[in-house]
């Protein structure tokens, strides 16, 4: 069975957790967009949370023959997967004494709005580059790693000039890569200094357009496609993006990356436990016993790529002079 977001909240009693599923909607347009395969129950003694499909690798040709002759074969060809439901969110303690008296400001409310916002943004780091050996799950980078819709750019948008210069080269490229995945991709996802780059060239060429969400949220589109800003996460010690540029050096230059994803339970998809449960919130009783109270956010999940067409990934995309050019 598949699921949304938003149709997980229309199965929640609780008004607090219906806001909950809302923050994370508000804060993460994949989390809203994504579907979700729920349909993951714990193991034996409820230690693990797998989640087992079949990967197209290849799909089945077709052709015409002679009379009196066979066809050749031409079979599709799969490949079993698994992934592991990776379990993300975190705690805040809040003394009821400052949310007594907080004010305009409520303070369990804010601490629990950052929380969210801090799990989506390392749910969006798990989606692109995680990686099976050291997290649950494979991201993007590593399900489309050496495939067909992985595509080397060669073309440079450093520069202003270089914009102006290459659009029409840059835009050939962009389309010749989103032609080798299996229909139109969901959405393009990128860091905010690519989505400049790409938000001007497409405007320079007439393929700009821009519309709002359900929540009022301006989305860029390039010839239809959302271009979504893949965001930051705070690692403990310093905030940095999702998708990563590569810096200049004298001898390089400096390069960034997009992704794009065809959101389908077919396609690329997110998976979660049987239920709504793929987000939960814990808050506490302001009215029971102890100085301060403790609040939990968890969200419950991992991701497929059930047809290997179905996601792509340009990289290498030129857009910083080397130093001292």
């Amino acid at each position: 069975m598949a699921i949304t977001l938003e149709q997980a909240k229309v199965g929640m009693a609780d008004k607090v957790d219906q806001q909950v599923i809302d923050s994370f909607r508000r804060s993460s347009y994949l989390l809203d967009n994504l579907i979700f395969d729920n349909a993951v129950a714990p193991g034996t003694g409820g230690s693990t949370l797998s989640y087992g499909y079949i990967q197209l690798k290849t799909p089945s040709t077709a052709a015409t023959r002679e009379i009196n002759a066979e066809y050749t074969a031409g079979d599709a060809a799969r490949e079993e997967k698994s992934v592991q439901l990776a379990i993300m969110g975190g705690s805040f303690e809040v003394d009821r004494v400052l949310q007594n008296t907080s004010g305009a400001v409520d303070e369990l409310a804010f601490q629990a709005e950052q929380k969210i916002k801090a799990t989506a943004n390392e749910f969006h780091n798990l989606v692109l580059n995680a990686k099976k050996a050291t997290d649950k799950f494979d991201g993007i980078a590593e399900l489309v790693k050496n495939s067909s819709t992985e595509v080397a750019s060669t073309v440079d948008i450093s520069t202003a000039a270089n914009m102006d210069a290459n659009k029409n080269a840059f835009l050939d490229e962009l389309d010749a890569w989103l032609s080798t995945m299996d229909g139109t991709p969901t959405m393009l996802l990128m860091n905010r200094k690519m989505l400049a780059r790409l938000r001007g060239i497409a405007r320079r060429c007439g393929y700009y357009e821009r519309t709002k969400d359900d929540f009022g949220r301006t989305v860029d589109l390039y010839n239809g496609i959302p271009l979504i800003d893949a965001g930051n996460y705070f690692d403990g010690t310093s905030t940095k993006d999702v998708i990563a540029d590569t810096a200049a050096t004298s001898a390089k230059a400096g390069t960034s990356d997009i992704y794009a994803i065809n959101v389908a339970l077919d396609g690329f998809c997110g998976v979660s436990p049987v239920g709504t449960g793929v987000i939960n919130s814990y808050m506490p009783d302001l009215t029971a016993p102890g100085a301060v109270k403790k609040g939990e956010v968890e969200l419950v999940a991992g991701v497929a790529l059930k047809n290997t067409l179905k996601a792509g990934h340009l990289k290498g995309i030129v857009t910083a002079p080397k130093t001292g050019a």
